[in-house]
């Protein structure tokens, strides 16, 4: 956390308006002590980010955090951002959950250690609206053309993408996701880790064409991109793809 609040502060000092971070922000290690690890948003993980928001007058998207939650062994795996005044803008619990055992690879249950979530959430950043997900979320491309039917313009995807699955899938989702949708994609991604579960890395910034013009090296890093909502309206003109949807016209039998 005193890293991420560090690196937070130096893109605010560069002038960024929109700062975010990776999923599983507070901790990453046995399931024991990320359940431990849940506190209440807002609360002590939030306080240094809104500190942060408000002495820059900026919005800080916190990747993710567990949060309390009614079964104090399954907090939520929250999303928030926080706005110029430093106030919980908007919050979103993850929804789909990361239960999966892949060959050669990770093998994971979330669901028993998070409580998922049952809300969509679009904020409203500066006038541009801002679709709220999180990493294994990505996998659910209705999800995505919900949010953008429901005027998202932008799609966050902050994540700890592991690194067996990232490796072929991530680059792949995360442009499909900002073309089909004709949406800017941020995809703040945790690197490294614990022994056994490396993230991928690689976080990215993808335009409404699916070109990544914006991606991290193999290290810990800031990302720069320019997001110009100008370019959604442009793409989503040229290719048409959520006014020209024809859901439920063809069936089987």
């Amino acid at each position: 956390m005193t890293r991420a609040a560090e690196l937070t502060e130096s893109a605010a000092r560069g002038g960024a308006r929109l700062i975010a971070l990776p999923e599983y922000l507070q901790y990453r290690g046995p399931d024991d002590g990320f359940r431990a690890s849940a506190r209440p948003i807002p609360g002590p993980f939030t306080a240094p980010f809104a500190d942060i928001a408000r002495a820059h007058a900026c919005w800080v998207l916190v990747g993710s955090l567990a949060e309390t939650a009614p079964d104090p062994g399954r907090p939520y795996n929250t999303s928030t951002l926080i706005g110029p005044d430093g106030e919980i803008a908007a919050r979103y619990r993850k929804i789909h959950l990361f239960d999966v055992d892949v060959d050669d690879g990770p093998k994971d249950l979330e669901s028993a250690r998070v409580t998922g979530g049952e809300t969509l959430v679009i904020a409203n950043v500066d006038g541009a609206p801002l679709g709220m997900t999180v990493c294994y979320d990505l996998r659910f491309p209705e999800l995505y053309r919900t949010l953008a039917l429901e005027g998202a313009e932008i799609l966050a995807v902050p994540s700890n993408f592991t690194e067996r699955t990232g490796r072929d899938h991530w680059e792949v989702l995360l442009r499909a996701r900002a073309i089909e949708n004709g949406a800017w994609v941020i995809a703040p991604a945790q690197i490294g880790g614990p022994p056994g579960r490396p993230a991928y890395g690689h976080s990215m910034v993808i335009d409404p064409w699916g070109i990544v013009v914006a991606q991290a090296p193999d290290r810990e890093v800031i990302v720069h991109a320019v997001i110009d909502t100008d370019r959604v309206a442009a793409v989503r003109r040229q290719i048409p793809a959520l006014a020209n949807r024809r859901l439920g016209t063809n069936r089987l039998g």
